[in-house]
């Protein structure tokens, strides 16, 4: 927090409007829509999740339809798959960003030509292979959805994330780029798609003197209070990128002598948020990442683990899961090998001079 968030907090007390909607809200989208593009619509919901659920709803899919989704991602960009009674399957990442591999992509469209969507996150900030996934999609006719719930301010050939699919998910949780404490964004260049997502957030309401409803709707519309949050917190989006940016590189020079460590990569074309720094660690090194985690541990600093792949989940025992080649999956070996390193924006040189040399002990 910056101490901006607060006038936008206090405006709303004082106009006594802190329910749903207000002018926060509309400020806050205006202000996400000057960032994206002009040529953007923006509507502020109360999670990125919300946002996701009704992206499938607006695109029409419907109960027992195929949707591809990242196996390599947090649960939440998968599982309004399931809100809707749709088919997910999970599509394997690639090594050069860890993102969903448009290959695998492929030879998933191979066995399931009707699948109706793709769901593509970008993984700890860094942009996915947007253009040739966004390319496959046309080419099959399906909607495709860009989750950049970790990349807001990331960009890929020259331009924004979020701006490459059909719709476009934001998350402003409390360990995104920009936090408003919970809350999300649909985003699209479709003014009508945004139109949409703003009716059913607020429960579908038709524009009468009385309660009409044609359909169902959703309690998803972000609260005044929290788009306060949001307007003060986007005047700092940029300076946000660039400390972690400036956390990256530290990282990078500490690791750089060291053979086993590799930090998760990004195409040359690509200019990540760097939201979250992670490291690899070379499958013939006896140091596993449990280690790593636990000696940081016992100095208080959290780590954490690689996400783990959907199809690895219990709760989607039995789901398809495509990948390219045989044997163990990508996103199955990233995970094993891999963990998220202190990323906050608030480490002083002092806190990463300690995570540092503690990580370094293990490879002399």
């Amino acid at each position: 927090m910056h101490g901006k968030e607060l006038e936008f907090i206090n405006e709303a007390f004082d106009t006594n409007w802190v329910a749903p909607l207000g002018k926060n809200v509309d400020g806050f989208e205006e202000d996400m829509q000057n960032y994206l593009g002009e040529d953007m619509c923006a509507a502020a919901l109360s999670s990125g999740t919300d946002a996701i659920h009704l992206s499938f709803i607006i695109s029409g899919i419907k109960r027992d339809d195929v949707v591809f989704g990242s196996d390599l991602t947090f649960a939440a960009t998968v599982n309004p798959i399931s809100y809707i009674g749709a088919k997910s399957v999970f599509i394997d990442s690639d090594y050069e960003s860890w993102n969903m591999d448009p290959k695998a992509l492929d030879k998933a469209f191979e066995k399931y030509p009707g699948a109706k969507a793709v769901i593509t996150a970008n993984l700890y900030g860094t942009p996915a292979r947007l253009d040739e996934i966004a390319r496959i999609c046309r080419e099959h006719n399906a909607v495709f959805i860009e989750d950049a719930a970790e990349s807001l301010g990331a960009s890929y050939n020259g331009e924004k994330t979020g701006r490459f699919g059909d719709m476009g998910i934001l998350s402003f949780n409390g360990n995104k780029i920009i936090t408003t404490s919970g809350g999300g964004m649909l985003v699209s260049k479709n003014e009508a798609d945004v139109k949409k997502a703003r009716f059913l957030a607020t429960q579908a309401r038709e524009p009468a003197r009385h309660y009409e409803h044609k359909e169902i709707g959703y309690n998803y519309r972000m609260s005044n209070i929290v788009a306060g949050i949001g307007r003060g917190q986007m005047l700092h989006l940029d300076e946000h990128v660039r400390l972690k940016t400036q956390i990256r590189k530290r990282y990078e020079e500490a690791f750089s002598d060291i053979e086993e460590i590799t930090l998760n990569p990004y195409y040359e074309n690509s200019e990540p948020n760097f939201w979250l720094t992670c490291m690899m660690i070379d499958e013939k090194s006896p140091v596993k990442p449990l280690d790593i985690m636990e000696a940081l541990d016992k100095e208080n600093i959290e780590t954490r683990p690689i996400w783990k792949p959907m199809h690895l989940q219990p709760v989607y025992a039995g789901r398809d899961f495509i990948q390219v080649k045989d044997g163990i999956s990508v996103g199955e070996d990233i995970f094993n090998r891999g963990l998220c390193l202190p990323s906050d924006i608030k480490n002083t040189e002092e806190d990463m001079e300690k995570i540092i040399s503690i990580i370094r002990r293990f490879f002399r």
